[in-house]
Parts: C-alpha cells; structure tokens; sequence
C-alpha cells in the first residue's frame, strides 16, 4: 500500500457526508449541524442552505440545480440559490431513512435507503432502489438490496454500481438512457451475503461499503464504513490499496476532485451515532493525493 500523507481540510463538523467535487469547491453535508456546506480549498467553509430533516446525498440536476437529500421526513430536495423546495417524497417506499443517491446525464436520480432504523437498533430488512425522474416522479427499480449507499456510473453511462453496506458487495446494473436498469449482477465481493439479526449480520461484514467515487482505471475508492479506511477496489472485489487517517478515525466518504481530479477527499468521525455525534464537532475532512483521477459520476 502506499505511503501518503493525509492532511487535514477542515475540522470542527458533527458528521460530513456525501461529499462531492463542483465548481471548483467541495461541498458536503453534516447530518447533525443540519447544513449543506461549500469548502474552498484552502479549507474555508461557507453555508449554503440549512436542511432541518438531516441532509445527506448531494448532486445536480441538467439545469444546474442542487439536490439534496432529506433523510428523516424521506424527501429530496431542490436548492435553486434561493429557495428550497420539494421535488419528490419517497416516504411510500422507504423502510428507514433516505440514503446515498447519484445522478445521471438525464438527471434522472437512484437513491437508497436504510432499510432498517439502524439508530434505534431495529431489526435488519432490505431496501429498495429508487429512481427520481427530473419531474419528480418515483419509480422502485431494484429490490432486496442490503442497506444500498454510495453509488456511481461509468464514465459512458451504462453503468450504475451500488454499495451494499451489510452485503458484503456493489452491485452494478445496466444503465439505459431512460433510467431503466437491466443485468443486475454483483460487481465486487468481499464476503459471503450475511444473514440473521442485524447484530449477526454486523459480525460477518468483511467490508462495508459506504461513501464511494470511481477513477479512471475503473476501480472504486470506497469508504469501509467498518473498518475505518478507505479502500481502492477493483472490479471483482480485491483490495489494491487502503488509507487510514493519522488518528485512527471512523472514515464513512469519499471522493475524487480538485483541479487535476487526483485528491481524495475523506470524511471521518470517531462514530456515525446521533447520540453522540449531535452535539459533538469532531468530524474532519481529510485529503490525500492519488495517482488515477476521478472519472464518471458522481
């Protein structure tokens, strides 16, 4: 593995998540600060706009529009630069909080769930995948996927590959320009699929996959949400690379950006508890540089 150094961006969060590289800035939420901010890189931060629910995915839309991800109340949400509003509720297909989405070149939005209520220690179920239409619209494309989180598509657009958290696995799909998705099948394994309780099933994960972006050899840099790392995965699941913070942080997101698209971008805090990260900030952004750069979505 190589030996880099990591640097710290910024300090003093409660949760960051979702983190993504746009115009020339990183943006990232904080689930328990309850804000959508935007990071120079000088490390500055500056409000954009405050989600009273919990925000979490982050993405554009084709006209330029920021989407947010409304955990807690189940919507997403559409940022304009000076007015929120809601583009879709998704409570009628969310068995736990709004999860990870990414979007595509048509704007069309696949986004997951828990699946569970994972912080009141609720017995484990699968989740479904979404698909948000530009318009609004919901359709549930995929089923039985075990807590789906981060996602990305290829660089052509054919390709959607979801994280799944408790299964051991990403999962990819054919992506058609209508948002249909076709040829599900598993992309990289790290494990056996768990089985049982969630507290068995937390025992048999070997990895898992959280906040995640693709570079352009076509591995994924992905946070394990369990091993406190980022990993570099290749297709078929091996580990070619790993990167831990100089503390030994939780790491739960990442992503590619800057300039050249070769800093790597970490979200890291001791826990992902609202407990007890609520009234704590002591979340941190790190970065690190990286050989390949960021390719495709998001």
């Amino acid at each position: 593995m190589a030996d880099r150094e990591v640097r710290v961006l910024l300090g003093g969060g409660a949760f960051f998540e979702a983190p993504r590289w746009h115009d020339g800035s990183w943006w990232v939420s904080d689930f328990y600060r309850h804000q959508v901010s935007r990071v120079g890189p000088d490390g500055s931060e500056e409000l954009v706009v405050e989600v009273e629910q919990q925000p979490s995915g982050l993405g554009w839309l084709p006209d330029g529009s920021l989407v947010v991800g409304s955990m807690k109340d189940h919507r997403l949400l559409r940022w304009d630069g000076g007015r929120l509003s809601t583009l879709a509720d998704l409570s009628a297909h969310c068995g736990g909080l709004l999860n990870d989405f990414v979007i595509d070149d048509g704007g069309h939005i696949f986004v997951g769930d828990f699946g569970m209520d994972l912080m009141g220690g609720g017995e484990f179920g699968t989740a479904s995948l979404k698909r948000v239409d530009p318009d609004g619209t919901v359709a549930v494309v995929a089923r039985d996927l075990y807590f789906p989180n981060g996602s990305v598509i290829t660089p052509d657009g054919a390709t959607l590959i979801v994280g799944e958290t408790f299964g051991n696995r990403y999962t990819a799909f054919d992506l058609a320009p209508d948002g249909a998705l076709t040829g599900r099948r598993v992309w990289a394994e790290f494990g056996p699929l768990p089985s049982g309780t969630s507290e068995e099933i937390s025992g048999q994960l070997v990895l898992g996959p959280d906040g995640c972006t693709l570079d352009a050899e076509g591995h994924l840099w992905a946070a394990d949400a369990i091993g406190n790392r980022v990993v570099r995965v290749a297709p078929g699941g091996a580990v070619v690379d790993e990167i831990v913070t100089p503390d030994g942080l939780g790491l739960y997101a990442c992503m590619l950006g800057g300039e050249d698209g070769r800093t790597l971008l970490m979200c890291a805090a001791p826990d992902y508890f609202e407990h007890r990260r609520a009234q704590a900030r002591e979340a941190v952004l790190f970065t690190t540089e990286v050989d390949v750069p960021h390719a495709g979505r998001p």
